[in-house]
């Protein structure tokens, strides 16, 4: 009898606790089809609008980051996710942005988190 187990491979994937902000992306004037397969808000102006993207270390933290950008100004939460520290947001581009400077700044300078510089396109 043959083996068949031989060519398969066996991938671990953890998590290492730490603080950190390990993802930050602004996207500007994405497609509405973008709105739509991701379940956003679909009242939107494509025009002016934008979808800000976070991943952060302990997942909880996004908890933190959602109270944040909703309190920042013009935002729609679009998905926070506590296990797997998802934050997703909408809005105006510039409000967008506002967030998520808010947000990074507030873990990197009052709760000591490595953070990642905010990209956008």
């Amino acid at each position: 009898m043959e083996n068949t187990h031989e060519e398969q491979i066996r991938i671990v994937q953890e998590t290492v606790a730490g603080k950190e902000i390990t993802f930050a992306h602004v996207m500007g004037g994405p497609a509405p089809i973008i709105y739509q397969k991701l379940g956003l808000n679909p009242q939107v102006d494509y025009r002016s609008s934008a979808i800000g993207i976070m991943n952060m270390t302990p997942p909880e933290s996004a908890v933190i980051a959602s109270d944040i950008a909703v309190k920042s100004g013009n935002i729609y939460l679009g998905f926070a996710d506590r296990f797997t520290g998802t934050l997703i947001i909408t809005g105006d581009i510039s409000d967008v942005f506002s967030a998520m400077t808010e947000i990074v700044g507030y873990f990197r300078d009052t709760m000591g988190y490595v953070v990642w510089d905010i990209t956008k396109r």
